[in-house]
């Protein structure tokens, strides 16, 4: 059987070959060095979520490279990762189960601990080294209620002198540490102080005390605190106007061109219908691949903005190009820094109503990422 290929569909390609995520290695390496000129504690990368979906070892490479001391993951997992690849920096762990305990413990990650129960189930394994305990401030997430913390730091600290374990940091969580208004933040801050008072007084020396989270770090006047927690303004998010710079750039290319005539519709159900002769381009990428699947966005090809039209679909959408005349494999620039008038990532969460954090996270595994080095 002979397979005869239309010369009006071009052959399928695969969307490796039509869009990718490019993550500048060196916006990451200035964002940490920005944040260590700014603040004077220690930084602590988080890199968790494959490091809001840039790829976990090349940024803690680089985040580690400017400066970064510590490495924080949400799950056991992804600290295990790190260290298969060669970090070798003490690396915090927040969420794991008891199975995965003994395998932290041999690859020398600390892990956090709220409650008395956690801690008991730590020293059962011996390989476990260090814990970080943590007090619930406010954020009533995770972490010790204030009237368990007494039990769990005495507990702590009987563990400690029989050799253990080792206590070796205190910390909690900010619940408004992107906010201008500090108040929540400094009752945070006080309960935190108090908190790390009775841990002194139970008999505790921890190295590290942390509280803060990007902007916290710069709103929060915290110098009893020697470590900051780096997220968001790792990857660009610039919550407190720092002049950070995105690391991602998410582009594409035009993989079908065609005229359409006005009162034709486009996509499902023709949310979209032509009020006008018109050019339109199809994107190769779509819902599945982390494109929120919005009514209203725009991308940047042949360097003007191009509205999305029609429903976004699972692994495509359609762009308008009014009478510009366009290719299939023109470059598609579908979010970027915004320097060049393309469309950032806070664009697209404003569209989505949502938070870059998940514009970022949400681009899929079908997305390949390519690292390079820009201007530093």
């Amino acid at each position: 059987m002979f397979l005869v290929q239309s010369r009006h569909r071009p052959a399928p390609r695969g969307i490796a070959g039509l869009s990718e995520a490019v993550v500048d290695l060196s916006a990451i390496r200035d964002n940490v060095r920005t944040f260590r000129q700014r603040v004077p504690q220690d930084v602590l990368a988080v890199v968790k979520a494959d490091a809001f979906g840039h790829g976990a070892v090349p940024v803690a490479r680089a985040a580690v490279e400017a400066g970064a001391t510590w490495l924080g993951v949400a799950h056991a997992d992804e600290a295990l990762q790190l260290r298969a690849a060669g970090l070798t920096v003490p690396i915090l762990t927040w969420l794991y189960d008891a199975a995965e305990l003994m395998l932290l413990g041999d690859m020398d990650v600390d892990v956090s601990v709220s409650t008395v129960a956690e801690l008991q189930r730590v020293v059962s394994i011996p390989s476990v080294q260090s814990v970080h305990l943590k007090l619930d401030t406010g954020l009533h997430r995770a972490g010790s209620a204030p009237d368990q913390w007494i039990e769990l730091t005495r507990t702590a600290a009987h563990y400690e002198a029989l050799g253990a374990v080792t206590v070796r940091g205190i910390w909690s969580h900010l619940s408004h540490g992107d906010s201008a208004d500090a108040v929540q933040s400094t009752r945070q801050l006080q309960l935190l102080r108090t908190g790390v008072g009775l841990a002194h007084r139970a008999g505790l020396r921890p190295s590290v005390v942390h509280l803060a989270n990007s902007a916290g770090a710069i709103t929060l006047d915290a110098p009893d605190c020697n470590l900051v927690r780096i997220g968001a303004g790792l990857y660009g998010i610039d919550e407190v106007g720092l002049g950070l710079r995105p690391a991602m750039r998410l582009v594409s290319k035009l993989a079908q061109v065609r005229r359409i005539r006005a009162g034709e519709g486009v996509s499902y159900g023709h949310d979209f219908v032509a009020e006008r002769d018109t050019t339109i381009g199809l994107v190769p990428i779509g819902y599945a691949d982390g494109i929120p699947r919005v009514r209203q966005a725009s991308v940047q090809c042949h360097g003007v903005r191009m509205p999305v039209i029609g429903r976004i679909a699972m692994d495509q959408f359609v762009v308008d190009a009014g009478d510009i005349a366009v290719e299939p494999g023109e470059p598609v620039t579908i979010f970027g820094d915004g320097s060049a008038g393309e469309p950032a990532a806070s664009d697209w969460a404003g569209w989505a109503g949502t938070i870059p954090h998940e514009i970022y996270c949400g681009i899929g595994s079908r997305v390949p990422r390519r690292y390079e080095e820009g201007n530093r």
